[in-house]
């Protein structure tokens, strides 16, 4: 009974500083009641929508569409055990049987997407610890959450990454830190917006869209205030890159924005983080709060009569998130449902302003043109993508981690000479190159060069950088059945091509898995991930299918159909 008083106490006292301030404080407000009473009530979720004045049937949409929201008291511990390819290919799933079986007193457990924890497979979150290479024995026993490896022989946007440090601003200007900002702040606005064009740097979130362009587009469009978004909601398999940057130099990203910021002229940014990195938030927050009290964010910045500052806004399990209008959503407490575009986040973004999203890594090349000059900054990378690039690398390699690349350089040379190779002298059966919403290439297609315009070439694309490796003792067909699971998982359900197809294809990867096969189901999967491709509202149902048809394409042998008995 004093335990139940005291989480009353706590929720009230979390009510009041939020009474009448609206609905873009509902995500928050729910992860909060869920923090304190392992669930969310619904005797408390009413209390939040009258604090909000949201009706209780728009709250209970949006506890229905995040999978971390849970109307059911979760046990203590609670874990969630990565069942995504990479992490399926290291037997994730027998390790989920093995503690569901043993499951300690009073835990919970269940199988959830991708951690983006791939460079640790299997991988698991135990309440607020992230478990890598787990086992039964360290999932009962867990130590601190996993740390990230990066490598690069030339480091420029991870030079000073170090997550082994306490991240204070002291240490930060000590190696250099806000130097691209008092470089940039000797510039108007527009200046700086012409200087990110002149470097050439495109979006690191996959996309590739020109960052200056961005920029411009929002700065000129009417409508105000102007909003800053910096986008971490990196949940695709394989894409682990950003969270190696916020634990390892979090003031570099607040330097970014601040830039960014004054460039387009917000006054308020919003960092929107995966609710699975619970250690990166609390990192960046106590970043940020360093920040605030050194004068670099708040009133008056620097004393350049410009104000900026940063909240962040944790997201709750949904792939779609990253998607740039569907996080809107979600800042905004709806669920988050991608928009129909146009018209675009550059006039018509967050509350319908003015807006530029960037995700992390793009942020983070930001302070880098304006310390060391846009001609220094076009010498890497290539012509089309210039600058430094990261990868992030997984799967059955020797140094599964974050590689920072300054000059183009092949695939081969990035697994066998910079990564180690395989393990134990196996055999390269399959890459997945850009993520799950990328394409599979075979052991012949290593002399690939990784820059967007050799890949382009090919049909192909580095999305986020992810690059995932899959020796010749894996049964591709549960990679690929992983894979589908993911996207009809992750799929909003808004558009019907996207809702029903990667239902479909889940259910063709399933039979493929058993050799189950009916007749003409190849040729249904196609079908589907054509019209998918073609018909649906966003990105996730417009790649879902890619992955699976480009295995199908360069292994066919992989699945054997058996006469249909429909």
């Amino acid at each position: 009974m004093q335990l139940i008083d005291q989480q009353n106490t706590e929720f009230d006292r979390y009510l009041e500083s939020i009474q009448g301030k609206g609905r873009s404080l509902l995500l928050p407000a729910l992860l909060k009641a869920q923090e304190i009473f392992r669930h969310i009530p619904r005797d408390q979720a009413a209390r939040i929508g009258k604090a909000l004045k949201v009706p209780l049937a728009d709250i209970s949409g949006v506890i229905e569409f995040y999978t971390m929201l849970k109307t059911e008291p979760v046990g203590d511990p609670h874990y969630a055990v990565c069942t995504s390819p990479v992490c399926a290919a290291k037997s994730a799933e027998a390790l989920y049987a093995q503690l569901e079986d043993n499951l300690p007193a009073g835990a919970s457990a269940e199988k959830v997407a991708c951690l983006g924890l791939c460079d640790h497979a299997p991988a698991a979150l135990i309440n607020d610890i992230q478990v890598g290479k787990a086992s039964f024995d360290s999932l009962t026993s867990p130590a601190d959450s996993v740390r990230s490896t990066l490598y690069g022989d030339i480091r420029m946007l991870t030079q000073w990454c170090n997550e082994e440090v306490e991240h204070t601003l002291e240490l930060f200007l000590d190696c250099g830190g806000f130097e691209g900002l008092q470089a940039a702040l000797t510039k108007t606005p527009a200046e700086i917006i012409e200087t990110v064009k002149a470097s050439g740097l495109k979006g690191r979130g996959g996309a590739g869209f020109p960052t200056g362009i961005k920029w411009e587009g929002a700065a000129q469009a009417e409508g105000s205030p102007k909003y800053l978004v910096c986008n971490q909601d990196e949940s695709e398999p394989g894409t682990f890159k950003d969270r190696a940057l916020l634990l390892g130099d979090p003031f570099k990203i607040i330097e970014g924005l601040i830039i960014a910021a004054y460039a387009i002229g917000a006054e308020h940014g919003y960092f929107y983080i995966r609710g699975e990195y619970p250690l990166a938030r609390a990192i960046l927050e106590d970043a940020i709060r360093q920040a605030r009290e050194g004068g670099y964010l708040g009133e008056n910045i620097l004393g350049k009569g410009f104000n900026f500052d940063i909240e962040v806004r944790s997201g709750a399990g949904a792939y779609i998130c990253g998607e740039e209008t569907a996080l809107f959503e979600s800042i905004e407490g709806k669920r988050g449902f991608p928009r129909i575009k146009p018209p675009f986040p550059t006039t018509h973004g967050l509350f319908g302003k003015p807006t530029v999203i960037n995700n992390v890594e793009t942020i983070v090349n930001i302070p880098l043109i304006f310390q060391i000059g846009v001609d220094e900054f076009r010498q890497m990378g290539s012509e089309a993508a210039p600058g430094p690039r990261l990868f992030s690398l997984s799967g059955d390699i020797q140094n599964a981690g974050v590689y920072e690349i300054t000059t183009p350089i092949t695939l081969r040379e990035l697994i066998y000479d910079l990564a180690g190779g395989l393990p134990e002298d196996r055999q390269l059966q399959a890459v997945l190159l850009g993520g799950a919403a990328g394409k599979f290439i075979g052991p012949d297609e290593l002399d690939l060069v990784l820059s967007e315009e050799a890949v382009r070439e090919q049909g192909l694309s580095l999305g986020s950088g992810a690059v995932m490796v899959f020796d010749e003792t894996q049964d591709l067909r549960l990679v690929l059945s992983s894979l589908a699971d993911f996207f009809a998982h992750e799929s909003c359900g808004k558009c019907y091509p996207c809702q029903l197809g990667t239902q479909r294809q889940a259910e063709i990867m399933a039979r493929g898995l058993h050799g189950q096969l009916l007749n003409d189901d190849l040729v249904r999967l196609k079908d589907v991930g054509w019209t998918m491709t073609d018909a649906s509202l966003c990105g996730l149902g417009q790649t879902a299918s890619l992955a699976i048809l480009s295995a199908l394409e360069q292994w066919p042998e992989l699945f054997t159909q058996k006469e249909s008995h429909e």
